[in-house]
């Protein structure tokens, strides 16, 4: 019973072959398991190569199937009375392994097509198995039409965490995303940000490509150049053009056999100064660290399953290749059941890299007790008159919850495990892959490296991977190329700041109450400044406001009492009263330059000085008309005189100036009225609260108030050599010229200074053109009437004319 008959058909002929399977390959028991595992490797197309001896991990892993097999027999809780067996294939290519693969699935020598899951009966409970990923797709559907449960210790590609394609897959190794996962961590952890990506063209590789790209999609991690590897790939040209783009760190995804060529390739062409990350697939290779030159490559960094020792294991070895006679099998041409194996020692097994181990142990075990459930074994041992399906060992491991080696063996509803943990590896200067760090799955994500164990190749230094150096402080960053890790650096100008956490690449212009230096990352609060009313300059402008106010109504009640004296009548009459009323009006303009500005004080800063003060001037036009008038026209122009006298012409001269600025302001404010405004631009980190007065608004108005004061100047010009005592002329043009410096002065440091103090000037000239009338034309006529009385007669005054007469006459 132990011999089988193959026919094999080879190049056009067919042989007859008789194999007799040895006993590490078969064992039989009441239930049996099936075994995938890759002793040999056929490198290249199966039907040319004959199968090697790859390396003794996996001939260890092997070896881990049996033991924990022989373990559960020997066990008296798991399984009481019930024996597992066992038939294993050597999955060393895909073509010469199926018939060992329908060996599996076969139901008394037969395979009928579609048949219904509860009507199987093939001899094999479920498969542990297999290693590869590209193997195992091959190899998966034959076992999912029949829910026969495969359970993976290797394959990790993330196609067979579909169940609508693999329903009975079920696997103790993470998949492919949590290893990238891994992998973009240590990236993240040491900031390289400028990788390269090599993987093998396999479902292993491009599976890992795809989600790396995908994981680092919305990081600052960029791919600079990935590349598949094969069996023919040109290393030299990979490895260049690498160089040309200054890339220093190197993820290597692929598996041990194509590492090995990349390595030797990289150890040929000296390359050095690299930090290689390695995939689970080789990071824990025995052989690789302690190849010659290997340290001149750089650092070695690797992911790894992590190593959990197996209680018995060794003993079990050295039993086991003392019993095993192999010397015959290397004549066989095929390597299904044949071990090919007898320079492989117990040692060589036991010291083999052990990192896929427990995968292949927690397998076996997860079978054992989906079995123990079905059965309904318990203390008194296990039904017997059950009869099991695939399919009902399928259910009970997809509900796996027992510990193994202080292990929570649980799958998810994808059949991916929700226990377990990575190492990450460095390979040290004694050719060890020792463990720096950790990343844990369950019962919480745990990331950890000792960066103080890991020795690089630039001495204490972590080594850098970036395609630009960070931007200083305050800089946004500008695109140079298509990776977004290549970038320039623009300093962030005044007003504006970078927020490198929400764009770096952009700089944000703070807002109209903040302000900011150059090269910020932040905006600071503008300091508000307007000059209140308790401010003291402005309480000193205020009281010479109401001060004027009172000189006015003084002068008033003193030109009213004095109303018939040659003085009053001289300085204007009833005009007087005219005018010290307008500037005790045109003074409240000097109140509303304090304080917060509103819309309200806004036009009432400028409206009454203006519309007044044109009547102040309209009145001294014709004040300064009718003296040149009397004493130098009058006798040239009687009837214009005469003309002047009847109708009263100087008072409709006075309302239509009145009437026309008040016309000009209501238009104007009615067009673009004066509103508060923020003056932001002058001082950066301030905010002047003024009023927005727009020139050509009131420019109407401010030409009206030119032309009058031109008036007035020419006629009071024109009378400059009149009578000491009627030469308000004189005062007229004394007035003009201390207004017009006024408001030079006041002009000019308006365009130099815009500063809160604006306001302050602004009342200021206002409150000087006020005065300029009151001190200089009407004080001295209160003088001439308080302490001169002498002079305020009409003889002293008919003396002057006489004397003005008889002086021009000569």
């Amino acid at each position: 019973t132990n011999n089988k008959i193959f026919l094999i058909s080879r190049q056009g002929f067919t042989t007859l072959v008789f194999l007799k399977l040895t006993s590490e390959f078969q064992l039989e028991g009441n239930f049996l398991i099936g075994g995938l595992f890759g002793i040999h490797h056929v490198d290249g197309p199966d039907n040319h190569h004959r199968p090697e001896f790859t390396d003794c991990s996996s001939y260890q892993r092997f070896h881990v199937m049996r033991f924990a097999v022989e373990e559960i027999n020997n066990s008296t809780s798991l399984l009481p009375n019930v024996s597992l067996g066992y038939e294993i294939f050597d999955h060393c290519s895909d073509t010469q392994s199926f018939p060992g693969i329908l060996n599996l699935i076969s139901v008394n020598g037969l395979i009928q097509p579609q048949r219904e899951p509860n009507k199987n009966l093939s001899k094999v409970i479920a498969v542990v198995g297999t290693y590869i990923s590209t193997e195992t797709r091959t190899v998966a559907p034959l076992f999912m039409r029949n829910l026969i449960p495969m359970v993976s210790y290797g394959a990790s590609s993330s196609i067979f965490s579909r169940k609508q394609n693999f329903p009975s897959f079920l696997r103790t190794v993470h998949p492919i995303k949590d290893i990238i996962d891994v992998i973009v961590s240590i990236l993240q952890h040491f900031n390289w940000r400028w990788v390269s990506f090599l993987y093998s063209d396999d479902e292993y590789g491009n599976d890992g490509q795809n989600l790396f790209i995908k994981k680092i999609k919305d990081t600052d991690i960029c791919l600079a150049y990935t590349k598949s590897l094969s069996h023919d790939t040109d290393y030299s040209q990979i490895f260049k053009q690498i160089e040309a783009q200054g890339i220093p760190v190197i993820i290597v995804f692929v598996s041990e056999w194509t590492a090995g060529a990349l390595i030797e390739s990289a150890i040929q062409l000296n390359i050095t100064d690299k930090v290689l990350i390695a995939s689970d697939g080789w990071s824990s290779n025995k052989e690789l660290p302690g190849k010659r030159g290997i340290k001149n490559i750089g650092t070695v960094l690797g992911v790894s399953q992590p190593i959990v020792k197996l209680p018995g294991f060794s003993d079990f070895v050295y039993a086991s290749k003392s019993q095993n006679d192999c010397e015959h099998s290397e004549q066989q041409m095929f390597c299904n059941q044949v071990c090919n194996c007898s320079n492989v020692t117990a040692e060589d097994i036991i010291l083999a890299d052990p990192s896929f181990s427990f995968p292949v142990y927690s397998a076996v075990y997860a079978i054992a007790h989906a079995l123990h459930n079905v059965l309904g074994c318990g203390s008194n041992g296990c039904n017997g008159n059950i009869t099991v399906h695939p399919h009902m060992v399928l259910a009970e491991l997809k509900k796996s919850n027992f510990t193994l080696l202080n292990q929570s063996i649980e799958f998810d509803e994808n059949g991916d495990p929700k226990y377990g943990s990575y190492s990450i590896l460095f390979w040290n200067e004694t050719g060890d892959a020792e463990e720096v760090g950790f990343y844990h799955f369950n019962p919480s994500f745990h990331f950890f490296i000792n960066n103080s164990k890991i020795q690089w190749h630039t001495k204490d230094k972590v080594p850098t991977s970036l395609c630009s150096q960070e931007c200083p402080v305050g800089h946004r960053k500008k695109y140079n190329g298509i990776h977004k890790c290549c970038f320039d650096c623009e300093k962030c100008p005044k007003g504006t700041y970078v927020n490198s956490t929400a764009n770096p690449y952009k700089c944000f212009k703070c807002k109209e109450t903040e302000w900011s230096e150059e090269a910020s990352t932040s905006c600071n609060l503008r300091v508000v400044e307007y000059i209140p009313f308790t401010d003291s300059g402005a309480l000193v402008i205020m009281v010479l406001a109401w001060v004027l106010v009172g000189l006015t109504a003084a002068m008033s009640v003193l030109f009213a009492i004095n109303y018939n004296t040659p003085v009053v009548r001289s300085a204007g009459g009833p005009m007087c009263f005219l005018i010290l009323g307008c500037l005790s009006m045109c003074s409240i303009s000097v109140f509303f330059n304090f304080n917060k500005p509103t819309t309200s004080f806004c036009v009432l800063r400028f409206l009454p000085f203006l519309l007044f003060y044109t009547v102040c001037l309209a009145c001294f036009v014709v004040r300064s008309f009718q003296i040149v008038c009397i004493f130098k026209i009058a006798a040239k122009f009687q009837k214009l005189s005469s003309w002047w006298m009847k109708f009263h012409v100087q008072w409709l001269v006075i309302t239509v100036a009145f009437g026309t600025q008040a016309l000009l302001l209501l238009t104007a404010y009615n067009y673009d009225p004066p509103k508060p405004y923020n003056e932001t631009a002058e001082y950066q980190d301030k905010i002047i609260l003024t009023c927005d007065h727009t020139f050509k608004a009131v420019s109407g108005s401010l030409v009206l108030v030119l032309f009058l004061c031109s008036l007035c100047f020419i006629f009071s010009y024109m009378g400059k050599d009149l009578p000491k005592n009627y030469n308000e002329a004189k005062a007229i043009t004394f007035c003009l010229l201390l207004l017009i410096f006024t408001w030079i002065i006041f002009s000019t440091v308006h365009v130099l200074y815009r500063g809160k103090y604006n306001q302050t000037l602004n009342a200021l000239a206002v409150l000087s053109s006020l005065y300029s009338f009151l001190l200089f034309y009407f004080l001295p006529k209160c003088y001439i009437i308080i302490f001169q009385s002498y002079k305020n007669t009409q003889k002293y005054f008919e003396g002057l004319i006489h004397d003005y007469t008889k002086t021009i006459s000569q």
